[in-house]
């Protein structure tokens, strides 16, 4: 993508998501990185469903220890991998107590230190909740980043990378949410709307297709 194309793209999606905001629901810092670990290979509704029960109880690192890995285990069983992700929120919140004062750590190594929280968590808490600058690169993010051509990378990781040097810093974590917000409504993965699609003119993806 040529810089022309590629100020176009970010300014399209800016206009067009101009409202966009994260899907999970949370009230804190703890809720946020338990929907987080909870929404891997899961829908954010489903998320929001399971959250709805467990937190009128479970909402702190504290109380979330009240519960067995079974007894969590029951709780969060529709959102999938129900046994890792089980394992991990405990031992999260094992270390956010014993560790850290029962508060979430804001500093990204720290976060990434605990189970179940990888680049892509640590990038959503950190961006999320305490307003860092970071780009979380999740399925749709990667999907709809390459097929524009905002990057060229075949992990996540690169993908990340890449999309730091393609746009603006102070735009990271308002461009993870519209790139999200396209991939759901848009460039779906399998039949993406491109007929609908107002990065058309701007999308190495179309562009190829059309040839």
């Amino acid at each position: 993508m040529d810089e022309q194309k590629r100020k176009k793209a970010l300014q399209i999606l800016a206009q067009v998501y101009a409202d966009a905001r994260p899907a999970l629901v949370y009230s804190t810092a703890y809720e946020l990185l338990v929907a987080v670990i909870l929404s891997a290979q899961c829908t954010d509704e489903r998320v929001n469903k399971v959250t709805r029960e467990l937190f009128k109880e479970h909402n702190t690192p504290e109380t979330m220890l009240q519960l067995s890995r079974q007894e969590l285990e029951k709780y969060i069983f529709s959102c999938g991998l129900y046994r890792s992700k089980a394992a991990h929120i405990l031992s999260a919140s094992r270390d956010i107590v014993d560790k850290f004062g029962g508060k979430v750590p804001s500093d990204f190594a720290q976060l990434k230190s605990l189970a179940g929280v990888g680049q892509k968590t640590a990038n959503v808490v950190s961006s999320v909740w305490f307003e860092a600058d970071a780009i979380a690169v999740d399925t749709h993010v990667f999907r709809v980043s390459n097929r524009l051509g905002l990057a060229h990378a075949n992990t996540p990781l690169r993908t990340e990378e890449q999309l730091k040097l393609s746009i603006p810093q102070a735009d990271w974590s308002k461009a993870h949410h519209w790139l999200i917000w396209h991939g759901r409504k848009v460039c779906h993965s399998q039949n993406p709307d491109c007929g609908a699609c107002p990065l058309a003119d701007c999308c190495d993806y179309f562009a190829k297709k059309e040839h």
